[in-house]
């Protein structure tokens, strides 16, 4: 391997390391409170109505960042190797524009809170809201810091803010539910972690600002104009992103109650915890290949992403197919009886769970392959039809209809990315539909013998051992056909 090859591959290992690690910190945080609100503080029709109003402001929260963040990472990325001059202009821009739409929409939000939550038939909701207001402002300043430090390929930084925002929100929302504060206190709990995070980030970002890049002492003509243009196509793909991943359960709430809304969430933050591992990989991934783009190496960038794919799809095949086979002892000895109605929706979320990871590290690319025109109207179009189909299937189906929905809608807009990326770095597509095919053996050989411990399922402990009994023959099978490089993973770990 060229000298250029082994640089390439040590940087986004480390990068992935960091990331890694503040992505496990962030699992474990948000886990340990998922599972601490569900089981011992919060009913389900509370756990509910605070998960219904998160949803809602995540889609607040689209109007108080655009396509801002994103944007400002390409450029950033760019100019670091055309024009570090500009880098000053390029914060300042996107830091001044960022701070007054969120104040903006914070504000609003707190103003409405009232209406709009008769509106969505939960007036019960109303004080959560005003305290959303706060929110959307810490979340997303949050959301920017981080993906500006991922456009200074200072993913490490990306890292430490999941990990402390996570830290935060436990330790925060736990306490001011312990101290008698109900749903609206594990909220409070929410903006302190990110509050906590935006101060951390902020001060950091700052000394990077003004010891690393000089005064811009000479504008570029239109390059403030061209940030915020891009960033337009961005907006369309994360109010797509923002409509699909929050109006289904928005959805379940009007459409049905609080208490189905909590069997949603469970089942969802399941499949999204259990997804981080190639949300992280495709969060270090993307910009690394924007940039093998830009200095004409399109080889090496098709070579990074078919490689990812492959570990994904060997990693998550078999994962989500062991996930489906225990998904009810899963429920029942974790968050308890009372939440049973969420195994056959994580059961459905399962199939869902492939097709994100393969997303998260495609989609993220196009941004940096200069695709967001074509990923937005993708995505769009996606949330359009799952909100559709959520409407039909809700009232039919009721949670399981919602999982359903987006299942559908996620395969096609996985499959629309993966054809773009084609184009872009000419894929070798033979090679990875055979790579499927032996990861899809593994599965089933895996999930038979799976399926005969089962019955030896009687609490947590011996559901743990099934579960590291299904990883140890996944691991077996993975090696013996040649599919997993034990020596090269080992090396990548150390």
């Amino acid at each position: 391997m060229a000298d250029g090859e082994e640089s390439l591959g040590e940087h986004l290992a480390s990068g992935l390391k960091a990331l890694f690690a503040g992505r496990i910190v962030y699992i474990a945080s948000n886990a340990a409170l998922m599972v601490l609100l569900a089981r011992a503080f919060l009913s389900p029709e509370q756990f509910g109505s605070l998960h219904f109003t998160l949803s809602v402001l995540g889609v607040a929260a689209l109007l108080g960042t655009l396509g801002l963040p994103k944007s400002t990472a390409r450029y950033l990325t760019e100019y670091l190797e055309r024009d570090p001059s500009q880098i000053r202009h390029i914060l300042r821009t996107s830091l001044l524009t960022f701070g007054l739409l969120t104040t903006v929409v914070g504000v609003g939000l707190a103003l409405v809170s009232d209406p709009l939550a008769r509106l969505l038939g939960q007036p019960s909701v109303a004080p959560m809201l005003v305290l959303g207001g706060v929110y959307v402002v810490t979340y997303s300043l949050t959301t920017h810091l981080s993906v500006v430090f991922q456009g200074f390929d200072r993913v490490e930084m990306s890292a430490a803010l999941t990990g402390l925002s996570g830290v935060g929100r436990l330790v925060f929302a736990v306490g001011f539910v312990v101290a008698g504060a109900g749903a609206i206190g594990a909220l409070g709990g929410y903006v302190a972690g990110y509050a906590l995070a935006v101060l951390a980030g902020g001060v950091v970002l700052y000394r990077i600002y003004h010891r690393q890049f000089g005064p811009t002492e000479e504008v570029e003509r239109g390059l403030a104009r061209r940030l915020l243009r891009y960033s337009l196509p961005l907006t369309l793909t994360k109010g797509a992103g923002a409509l699909d991943n929050k109006v289904d359960t928005i959805l379940v709430g009007v459409l049905l109650n609080p208490a189905a809304v909590s069997y949603y969430v469970i089942a969802g933050q399941i499949y999204t915890v259990l997804a981080t591992p190639a949300a992280s990989f495709g969060f270090t991934l993307s910009p690394t290949i924007g940039r093998q783009r830009a200095i004409d190496s399109d080889g090496r960038a098709a070579r990074l992403y078919e490689e990812s794919l492959k570990y994904v799809l060997l990693l998550y095949v078999p994962a989500a197919t062991g996930l489906a086979l225990v998904a009810e002892p899963a429920i029942r000895f974790v968050f308890g009886t009372e939440y049973l109605p969420a195994a056959p929706v994580l059961q459905v979320f399962c199939v869902v769970l492939i097709v994100y990871t393969v997303n998260k590290i495609t989609s993220d690319a196009l941004d940096y392959l200069g695709r967001a025109k074509a990923r937005a109207a993708g995505k769009s179009a996606m949330a359009v039809a799952n909100a559709l189909l959520n409407v039909f299937l809700i009232p039919v189906f009721g949670v399981v209809g919602a999982a359903a929905a987006t299942g559908v809608t996620y395969t096609a807009y996985t499959l629309f990315n993966v054809v773009i990326i084609h184009q872009e770095l000419s894929l070798d597509i033979r090679g990875l539909l055979t790579h499927l095919v032996v990861v899809t053996g593994i599965a089933l050989g895996m999930a038979a013998m799976v399926r005969v411990t089962l019955p030896l399922v009687s609490g947590l402990v011996s559901l743990v051992a099934v579960v590291l009994f299904g990883g140890a023959v996944w691991m077996a099978l993975s090696v013996l056909s040649g599919r997993l490089d034990v020596q090269r993973l080992r090396s990548f770990l150390t």
